[in-house]
């Protein structure tokens, strides 16, 4: 089964489930069934942006632990600059 494939059954299960408790298929408390239920799905997007937001964050906390990356990403600067140098604009 392919990453996608497990995205896609997985993405089924989860709104079939929210489904069924938004259809009252699965009894719940009426105050959980009234208030909590109707407002999981932007709690769910709220959540995964949140987590995104962590991600990004400690990717540029800890994009300095990269010397490898860094080596190139200033050979490719230097490679430019001398190129840009051969056709007469000023890089400095």
């Amino acid at each position: 089964m392919t990453r996608a494939q497990q995205t896609v059954s997985i993405a089924l299960l989860v709104s079939s489930l929210y489904l069924s408790l938004y259809l009252q298929l699965i009894p719940l408390p009426t105050i959980v069934q009234t208030e909590i239920v109707p407002v999981l799905p932007f709690w769910a997007l709220v959540s995964f942006g949140a987590y995104l937001l962590v991600r990004l964050g400690w990717g540029v906390l800890t994009f300095n632990d990269c010397p490898e990356a860094h080596k190139e990403l200033m050979g490719e600067i230097e490679v430019a600059k001398t190129e840009l140098r051969k056709m007469g604009v000023t890089v400095d």
